[in-house]
């Protein structure tokens, strides 16, 4: 198992990145998605609280150029079930599970981002916590390296995560130009007691792991398994 800290900080720009697991203990699911920019547009952001769950909005409105892309609600909960995007596919998501849509089903009618020559994955996830169990899953949509004639599309489910693990997807592995898709399995990373002790300490150490540069936003999510109950947190770079 990885350790997500060193990863983090051995990666300078893995662009937008989602963390799902469970706490060393086994009695929490443990959720983090963090932006990061390399643009001004891209950097004038900050997460803000919207209702059960969380949107994007401009820093300052004067600067803002292209919302289309950047401003969306990145966290979403409907009943039992916790969305995580790097997109307005939330949305998408959570219309199609009301439908009772599956989650890879919900996704078929979106793609990766049409921001040549990057297009940008969507990478998705969404966790399911009830009767004192919980499984989650997480979903990649990216052109054929770089070809957008062409949709990837990969599900990744876990089925009662182990205590003490957690699975990491970003959408990029890494900075270049155009920015290169991450690929393969999401990483698996291992949560030790320290680590998911307390969500104060690990939102802290997310934050400090990514780089100073680009880092823009971090939510962090602790839901308690037994009862569904939950703490979150917010970091903006923007104050």
């Amino acid at each position: 198992m990885a350790n997500i800290e060193q990863h983090l900080r051995n990666t300078s720009y893995p662009g937008r990145g989602i963390l799902i697991g469970r706490s060393a203990d086994g009695n929490k699911a443990v959720i983090a998605y963090f932006i990061m920019g390399r643009s001004g547009n891209s950097r004038n952001r900050v997460f803000v609280e919207d209702g059960e769950g969380i949107r994007t909005q401009a820093f300052d409105p004067a600067k803002l150029e292209d919302p289309s892309l950047i401003i969306y609600a990145p966290v979403r909960v409907l009943g039992t079930k916790t969305i995580v995007t790097n997109g307005d596919q939330t949305d998408t998501i959570y219309e199609g599970l009301d439908r009772q849509m599956t989650f890879e089903e919900s996704l078929r009618s979106r793609t990766f981002e049409p921001d040549a020559p990057n297009y940008t994955p969507r990478i998705s996830g969404v966790l399911h916590i009830a009767d004192g169990k919980y499984n989650f899953a997480l979903s990649i949509l990216k052109s054929n390296h770089g070809d957008p004639s062409s949709t990837q599309r990969f599900t990744f489910a876990y089925e009662a995560p182990a205590a003490g693990e957690g699975r990491f997807i970003s959408t990029y592995m890494g900075d270049g130009s155009p920015l290169p898709s991450f690929e393969g399995e999401p990483l698996c990373c291992g949560f030790d007691a320290d680590f998911t002790a307390d969500i104060d300490s690990f939102t802290d150490r997310i934050w400090d792991a990514l780089n100073e540069d680009n880092k823009v936003s971090l939510f962090t999510r602790f839901i308690n398994i037994a009862d569904g109950t939950y703490e979150s947190r917010i970091v903006n770079k923007n104050r």
